[in-house]
């Protein structure tokens, strides 16, 4: 379902657009152009007095507190180098952005990001950031099932495969919420606040 409108109390929602998952090739859209409008979003958000939430994903050095349980792909190691996990400055972090770490894909589940979107009243969240099929569409469905409206600016994220971003986009983000480009959030929001 297209985007059609914007709550009183939304918050904005970026994962992991940190150094070295930016860095990560992505397609559809480059890392930059994916940062870019995420950043242009951020300043749309605090300039109306609304949350942006920073998230970032890290693990210790040695990988030991890497999710449990077997699987196939290959995880880090120790080789993840010196602040990969950093927020980037695109974005202009302000003091009064939420920040969230997480250990698992999604934003939610082992954080308090539920907790701060509460507390102020948040009843609807707009995602952007990198990995498509991984970190944003394993927060949205999260989010979905905590009862928030979720929309998904399309156009800031991006994941390492095309038919894995264009899979999350088609066939599941219409299942949890509007997917928007940025411009049509961004006029949504000028129309509401």
């Amino acid at each position: 379902m297209a985007v059609t409108t914007i709550d009183e109390r939304t918050a904005l929602v970026l994962i992991d657009l940190q150094r070295g998952v930016a860095a990560i090739p992505t397609e559809p859209h480059p890392g930059p152009d994916v940062v870019a409008r995420s950043a242009e979003l951020a300043a749309a958000f605090r300039a109306r007095g609304l949350p942006v939430v920073l998230v970032n994903v890290t693990f210790a050095p040695d990988g030991s507190d890497f999710p449990p349980g077997r699987v196939e792909a290959v995880r880090p190691g120790g080789d993840l180098p010196e602040g990969w996990d950093l927020i980037l400055d695109e974005l202009d972090p302000q003091p009064s952005d939420i920040r969230v770490t997480k250990r698992n894909w999604g934003a939610f589940h082992g954080t308090d990001l539920d907790i701060q979107l509460r507390r102020r009243g948040v009843t609807q969240i707009v995602l952007t950031g990198i990995a498509t099929s991984i970190g944003v569409e394993s927060t949205a469905r999260a989010a979905h099932e905590h009862g928030y409206h979720v929309t998904l600016a399309t156009d800031a994220m991006a994941d390492r495969s095309g038919a894995s971003h264009e899979h999350s986009v088609e066939k599941i983000f219409p299942q949890l919420g509007e997917t928007g480009t940025t411009a049509e959030i961004l006029d949504l929001l000028a129309k509401t606040h």
